[in-house]
């Protein structure tokens, strides 16, 4: 069975790449989907598309609904979601993927520092894991996927 992992959250470093290289390593049957991933093209896809605003509120809301199409599909279509917040940015759209992901009763990771433990503790009561490192997602996902 191959499956469906959805990577959410910080676009900032390179942290699906990590996932992705190390689960190829380990040929597990897996593959991996996320959001746009190109900050700017996310956030201008709406003006793009369906036509420039004067208010920024007005530009980000089109751009939203336009992503929420890709990020919705992709965690519903998902056998596990994993969402990643960084240190840098407050990712709001990152909480909700996960409260998305847990209402639909989607297995969901978390992965952040320890330091967003307090922050980030009712996320992570939803979760079925708390990763603090691309490598430890890795780990759980051989096991998960691979074990008989």
């Amino acid at each position: 069975m191959e499956w469906l992992v959805y990577l959410s959250g910080e676009i900032h470093t390179a942290w699906r790449d990590e996932i992705r290289e190390a689960a190829e390593r380990r040929a597990l049957p897996v593959t991996f989907v996320s959001p746009v991933t190109d900050h700017g093209a996310s956030d201008d896809i709406g003006v793009e598309a369906l036509g420039e605003e004067e208010q920024p509120f007005w530009k980000d809301h089109k751009g939203a609904k336009i992503n929420a199409i890709r990020t919705r599909t992709m965690i519903e279509r998902a056998d596990v979601v994993v969402v990643r917040f960084g240190d840098k940015y407050r990712q709001w759209n990152a909480a909700f993927d996960a409260g998305y992901a847990a209402a639909l009763g989607k297995p969901l990771i978390t992965l952040h520092s320890e330091e967003h433990t307090h922050a980030l503790k009712e996320v992570d009561s939803a979760a079925l894991a708390v990763a603090s490192t691309p490598a430890q997602i890795v780990e759980i996902l051989a096991y998960v996927i691979a074990k008989e």
